[in-house]
């Protein structure tokens, strides 16, 4: 009963703000707030507020929403603790693999090669001399900050 009587004091404030919003000819702002303050009313006699009221005021309600919350809880650890389990079993696999593949690229592979251009090729002048190689310093600083 108090809830019915809230939502039809909420609705006549909201219709009483609209008039004064429409006696300053801004109508359209008055028909939305005249929409939104509609809606409590309508809900009171829909049933839904006596129907959420009665759902708010049950423990046996609360304890419900406890102990699903409880069984989200227990759903989520362990779907925590199997990713971490077939992380390590993954994980004492994986640094074989990987530590093989590190090994494998030289340090200085990363460098480009630009070559000495005294190839000879047929019909051709001799290359010229090889454009000054670019500064890549700050960018595998940034590189190996981020452990790439």
């Amino acid at each position: 009963m108090l809830a019915e009587t809230i939502c039809s004091a909420v609705s006549a404030a909201g219709l009483g703000i609209a008039a004064v919003t429409a006696y300053r000819r801004r109508f359209l702002t008055a028909t939305r707030i005249a929409a939104y303050s509609l809606v409590p009313v309508g809900l009171v006699m829909t049933g839904v507020v006596e129907w959420l009221s009665g759902i708010v005021f049950q423990p046996s309600v609360w304890i419900g929403f406890g102990l699903l919350g409880l069984a989200w809880l227990l759903l989520v650890t362990t779907r925590a603790v199997e990713r971490r389990r077939s992380g390590e079993e993954r994980g004492s696999a994986k640094p074989a693999r990987g530590g093989a593949a590190r090994e494998a690229v030289a340090p200085a592979a990363s460098a480009p090669s630009l070559g000495t251009g005294t190839g000879t090729r047929t019909g051709s002048a001799p290359a010229a001399a090889a454009p000054p190689a670019e500064d890549f310093s700050d960018i595998e600083a940034i590189l190996k900050k981020h452990g790439i």
